[in-house]
């Protein structure tokens, strides 16, 4: 089992999700709004100060859990559906998942998620 956590831009939020949607047997996933900097952040210092101003950008964090055999295919379809070729799209970790429980069943592993 694996955990997806991706960060996209807040446009292309409905895109990603109709796109993880349609995935047979991918069961749920979970959107965040956020606000964070990347590689790409500035600072800007107001006129005659010497402060620095940090900015952060507007994001939408994407939690999924999926049996290893799902990996590749969701990872596939968030980097096709967030894309648009422009610094800032976004980045996709995917992480080791070392157990689950569905609490109103007691399901765990591969059958919780």
């Amino acid at each position: 089992m694996k955990t997806i956590i991706a960060f996209i831009r807040p446009s292309k939020e409905e895109t990603v999700r109709e796109a993880l949607h349609i995935i047979p047997g991918l069961t749920g996933a979970s959107f965040s709004d956020i606000r964070g900097f990347g590689r790409g952040r500035r600072g800007d210092t107001n006129e005659g100060q010497k402060e620095i101003i940090v900015g952060t950008a507007p994001r939408v964090r994407v939690e999924i859990m999926v049996p290893d055999d799902l990996v590749k295919t969701v990872v596939d379809a968030i980097a096709q559906a967030a894309h648009t070729g422009h610094r800032g799209d976004g980045k996709i970790y995917v992480q080791a998942l070392d157990s689950a429980r569905r609490i109103s069943t007691g399901e765990t592993a591969e059958a919780a998620v």
